[in-house]
């Protein structure tokens, strides 16, 4: 037994030092780009990395920002007289703190999950909670009614003309920028 470990020992110090021979390493300048931006560019065409959209490739991620996306802006924008407890953009959720009017013996609590990045009817989720206390007693229920409805319509009327501003903008920079472009040729 004593001699196999000696084998070894003697086997893996040999590998550690062919590990450091120059002649044994592969070069990576032949088969890598040495710069730094074209690499990167080319893992994100690829999809091995996180994109800014500046690279469209039909693989890999389609990373937006929170501030780019007409469904999340405009139900931040809808609910920004509720304190917010919970907000996930990566997660796709917003939750309300309790709400209450009047009232201090009742509130509601509003749950936004985003299915989808798209303004569609079924790209979002809205749910209420509503908080009746009775003698510090409270029972907190799921509520149904024409209020989750009315919301999703106002975000998703609000998420629509997010879309037709951010149409437009886009419109305006291609014609002013071919105007400037004209006005360089003259």
């Amino acid at each position: 037994m004593y001699k196999f470990l000696k084998k070894i020992a003697i086997f893996s110090t040999i590998l550690v030092f062919l590990g450091g021979c120059e002649a044994l390493k592969p070069d990576w300048s032949k088969t890598s780009e040495p710069s730094g931006k074209k690499r990167a560019r080319k893992n994100v065409e690829e999809g091995r990395g996180i994109g800014t959209g500046l690279f469209k490739s039909n693989s890999g991620t389609n990373f937006e920002f929170a501030t780019s996306n007409p469904l999340w802006r405009a139900s931040l924008d809808t609910l920004d007289f509720m304190v917010l407890s919970t907000v996930d953009y990566a997660g796709g959720l917003i939750i309300t703190d309790w709400y209450s009017e009047n009232n201090p013996d009742e509130a509601i609590k509003f749950t936004v999950r985003f299915l989808a990045n798209d303004v569609r009817v079924d790209s979002l989720k809205i749910l209420i909670h509503k908080k009746t206390c009775k003698n510090s007693n409270c029972i907190i229920k799921q509520i149904d009614d024409d209020l989750s409805f009315d919301i999703k319509d106002r975000i998703l009327r609000k998420a629509a003309q997010f879309v037709k501003l951010d149409k437009d903008r886009v419109k305006n920079k291609k014609t002013k920028s071919a105007i400037k472009n004209e006005r360089s040729i003259d």
